[in-house]
């Protein structure tokens, strides 16, 4: 691999350009790139005679290995380690990452701080270096111990490697300074336009010995870093003819110059229409990407529009040719909150009282302790999920672990025998199901239903809401849940279900705070205590007054101490203030 990075590479960027790609299965040296060529070094073949002195050393011994062995498998072979302090660390599908989140949790979890040196992408690979042997091991060890959001494991690449070509060729000071005067006297105040045309042959830079090729990185981020602090008014920007074959290192244009509208990257070597992927944020109004090899692989001129204008569609005219209005539906306007939950929809009122008494009923018993009364919920052939958001590495107290083995999250998991073990057949497996979860007590006054198919004979509502664990090692956490219920009618007038999916995740913070602030009464369970005539007659006048049905209105003057006139103080503060669940007014 060493000889891939000497000093006479004509390739800067780090990424390899050779007809064979890193992924590929090739013998690499791993001899110092500066020591002559040798032949392989054959342990079983003839060996001539050999002064004594070299025998079992490891002097004139080359090491190859294969380059698609796994990172598990790799080791730094300690003449190389001590010959070099550079590391160059790949992250294969590294562009799908936000940066500080991986990095963030990569410093969480290496046993060695480090920090990341010429961080960039490579095609859909995050490339960077590190200059410590140790953080480099690290590293390696921290490969697929980390659970992106999707299930899948971060992998790490670890190799030693010569200096990077960018430090290697690192701009000095004074030659900065003659840049950023080479760059103010090709700027066009007038126009707010930058033309970089040809830069690595300016005359005052050739003049000064001074090299800037813009497919070096550092001389891009150089580039780009003197915009920032001294134009970032800029509206026009001229890169042509800079042979140019990736815009990574531009990724940061649209955060540098934000109100650029004018971009010339004609007569480059831009290869691949993904290229144009990073720079997305822009809101071009005229580009120019003609002299590309890109604008060859188009079957037609209007697919070559359409895919241009897909990553930019303001633009208004591409190479110098005017292009048709854009269909846009955007609305150039500060941004607005979300507006507020309407709560729950009932297709009509009949309906509403259906739902409602069913789901009384039902979270009565599911937080009784015992649900094996749900048997007469569900029907004979019912069938039941549930699923979880992915866990991170290294899951804490309230990442809802307990419910990680029984998550049958279909984007994560991909083997088709558990997918059919997860899901629940039949109402005893239901149930069962249901009464090995963690006991819980959930909040009805968070209760949101929405109906979303409705016909003669069947019913589908889904449910949102929180709850509370209420045993175990995540008790007194508070998590929410979203449900989905399809029913058939019962012959009872209620509701039978037929299937049951329930979707449980960490509550936000404004759930938090509402959760559980409503003091209003709930049911009991307990056996009704009996009444006087006194106060059956006191319970009929507060029933009538108030709306609520008996049970709701009995424990509200029974939480008052059966004072008339403050019970329904109490009921109609709570009753303005919406504190009151629809449940209560069910007869």
């Amino acid at each position: 691999m060493y000889s891939e990075m000497n000093h006479h590479q004509k390739n800067w960027s780090g990424a390899g350009s050779g007809p064979r790609s890193r992924g590929e299965d090739e013998d690499v040296l791993m001899s110092d790139p500066h020591d002559p060529l040798r032949s392989r070094y054959t342990p079983y073949g003839h060996r001539p005679n050999r002064p004594d002195r070299e025998r079992g050393g490891l002097s004139n011994i080359n090491l190859t290995v294969r380059k698609n062995l796994g990172v598990s498998e790799q080791s730094f072979p300690i003449g190389c380690a001590s010959r070099t302090t550079w590391f160059k660390i790949t992250i294969p599908y590294g562009w799908k990452y936000e940066k500080g989140w991986l990095f963030t949790t990569l410093q969480s979890v290496c046993t060695v701080p480090f920090i990341p040196l010429e961080v960039h992408y490579a095609n859909n690979r995050i490339v960077f270096y590190v200059d410590d042997s140790a953080a480099a091991n690290a590293l390696r060890h921290v490969s697929r111990k980390i659970v992106d959001s999707d299930g899948y494991k971060v992998q790490l690449i670890v190799y030693p490697c010569n200096r990077p070509p960018t430090v290697q060729h690192d701009l000095k000071p004074e030659e900065l300074e003659h840049l950023t005067q080479c760059m103010s006297k090709r700027y066009d105040g007038s126009q707010q336009a930058l033309d970089l045309k040809s830069l690595r042959t300016d005359p005052d830079l050739v003049a000064q010995n001074i090299d800037v090729v813009l497919n070096r990185r550092n001389c891009m981020l150089n580039v780009l870093r003197i915009i920032e602090e001294n134009i970032p008014e800029l509206l026009s920007l001229n890169l042509s003819y800079n042979k140019l074959y990736r815009l990574d290192d531009m990724a940061d244009l649209c955060q540098k110059a934000p109100n650029l509208k004018i971009l010339n990257l004609s007569s480059n070597q831009l290869k691949a229409e993904r290229d144009l992927d990073r720079l997305k944020g822009l809101k071009l109004e005229e580009l120019w990407l003609d002299g590309n090899p890109l604008c060859d692989g188009f079957a037609d001129q209007s697919t070559y529009i359409s895919t241009v204008r897909e990553r930019f569609p303001k633009l208004l005219r591409l190479d110098g040719h005017e292009l048709p209005p854009p269909i846009s539906f955007d609305v150039e306007a500060p941004p607005t909150s979300l507006p507020a939950s309407k709560g729950s929809y009932f297709p009509s009122d009949d309906l509403k009282v259906l739902i409602l008494r069913f789901l009384q009923q039902y979270f009565t018993i599911y937080d009784s302790g015992d649900r094996q009364a749900l048997l007469n919920a569900y029907h004979d052939g019912a069938c039941c999920s549930l699923s979880i958001p992915a866990i991170k590495y290294n899951p804490s107290r309230g990442s809802l672990s307990e419910y990680f083995k029984y998550s049958r999250n279909v984007k994560k998991l991909r083997d088709p025998s558990m997918r059919f073990r997860l899901l629940k057949h039949t109402r005893l497996n239901v149930v069962a199901f249901l009464n090995e979860l963690p006991k819980t007590q959930h909040d009805i006054n968070s209760f949101v239903v929405d109906v979303c198919a409705q016909t003669n004979t069947l019913l589908c509502f889904t449910l949102n809401g929180l709850f509370k664990q209420v045993d175990g090692k995540c008790r007194d956490l508070m998590w929410a849940f979203s449900r989905v219920f399809i029913a058939v009618p019962a012959a009872n007038n209620g509701l039978c279900v037929i299937n049951d999916e329930l979707f449980i995740r960490k509550a936000n913070e404004e759930e938090l705070r509402k959760a559980f602030d409503m003091p209003a009464p709930t049911p009991s369970s307990s056996p009704v205590p009996t009444l006087s005539a006194e106060q059956q007659e006191m319970l009929q006048a507060f029933s009538l007054q108030s709306g609520m049905n008996l049970e709701w209105s009995q424990k509200c003057l029974s939480d008052n101490g059966w004072d008339y006139t403050h019970a329904a103080g109490v009921f109609t503060q709570l009753k303005a203030q919406g504190k009151i669940p629809e449940v209560a007014f069910l007869n």
